[in-house]
């Protein structure tokens, strides 16, 4: 990872009310077993958990690329990364995958993007405006590429 640039994610408030965190407490319960040996070390099955990361950063500078080569595009964006896989949430390779928008939240919505065959990043439906979108429920605030729509 490029650590001259910002990372195009940010860690998001877990402590703000209704975060769920989903950490058990199994091991607590599993510890000073008579039991366990060295053969079997105490540990999680689990992998690691990726929690509290939000890609806005990352869906705005791929918006803010579109026109311009691929191949530029994904080595800026994969430098300044983790990994890679957030940035195919929103581009499409495979015409076949387009899609005119990607929902990345409970209620955030971001254009869709492809590859055309000239290798230039395009937007799946260039006229889709915040305007025309309509929210899914009343109770929320939605939000395409940052602008909110749904609301009177």
């Amino acid at each position: 990872m490029n650590r001259d640039k910002k990372p195009l994610y940010r860690k998001v408030n877990t402590r703000a009310r209704g975060v769920i965190h989903n950490f058990g407490s199994d091991f607590k319960y599993s510890r000073n077993k008579k039991r366990e040996t060295v053969e079997h070390t105490k540990g999680s099955m689990h992998g690691k958990k990726e929690r509290g990361l939000d890609y806005t950063p990352l869906f705005r500078f791929l918006l803010s690329k579109v026109g311009k080569n691929w191949d530029d595009i994904f080595s800026e964006a994969s430098s300044r990364l983790d990994k890679t896989d957030p940035i195919f949430w929103i581009v499409a390779l495979d015409e076949n995958e387009k899609e005119e928008y990607v929902r990345t939240g409970e209620s955030s919505f971001f254009s869709g993007l492809y590859v055309d065959v000239e290798n230039k990043l395009q937007l799946t439906n260039p006229e889709l405006k915040a305007k025309d979108m309509i929210p899914y429920c009343n109770c929320c605030t939605h939000t395409l590429n940052g602008k909110v729509f749904g609301t009177e």
